[in-house]
């Protein structure tokens, strides 16, 4: 079976999750994994279905973005497999002033201790950054990068916590 990433993004308005859906299910597109948000008005939705070639998503996804509102493109990938974890799952937390650089310097403390992110969001309410990630980190170093996490977050003028992710909740 063929594996796809596809992304929709563009303004956004009510029933572009239906109709992406719709067209996918029409050809027969089985939806895995997905994901969807709204960014300041704007919809941007990543998703991985087996099913269709990437040619025919493509032309079946093209009348949903011949106005002009909607950039749909499709990408054939390599399955995976199914994978364990690679580490232990935790929650950062980050908020404080916007400035430059907040997730670039988090995360690449996170990267530097062999962790991954598997899932982050931001969001800015008036002049306060909150950053949320989901991390695997290798086990036994959640103490050190604590500290290290908290260093940085003190240089960046933000504070950072780390905590062990509910399982039930991801």
């Amino acid at each position: 079976m063929n594996q796809l990433a596809i992304t929709v993004i563009g303004r956004d308005r009510p029933g572009i999750v239906a109709d992406v859906a719709e067209v996918l299910a029409r050809l027969g597109a089985n939806l895995t994994d997905s994901t969807m948000t709204r960014l300041r008005g704007h919809f941007a939705m990543t998703l991985i279905c087996v099913g269709p070639t990437a040619a025919e998503a493509e032309a079946a996804l093209a009348p949903l973005a011949a106005d002009g509102q909607l950039l749909a493109t499709v990408r054939a990938v390599t399955p995976d497999g199914v994978t364990a974890p690679a580490g232990e799952p935790y929650v950062l937390a980050v908020h404080g002033a916007d400035r430059m650089g907040i997730v670039a310097a988090m995360t690449r403390v996170i990267a530097e201790a062999g962790g991954n992110v598997t899932d982050l969001s931001t969001r800015l309410a008036g002049s306060l950054y909150v950053v949320v990630a989901e991390v695997e980190l290798p086990s036994g170093t959640a103490s050190e990068l604590t500290a290290q996490l908290t260093r940085t977050a003190a240089e960046l003028g933000v504070e950072a916590t780390l905590r062990p992710a509910d399982p039930d909740l991801l």
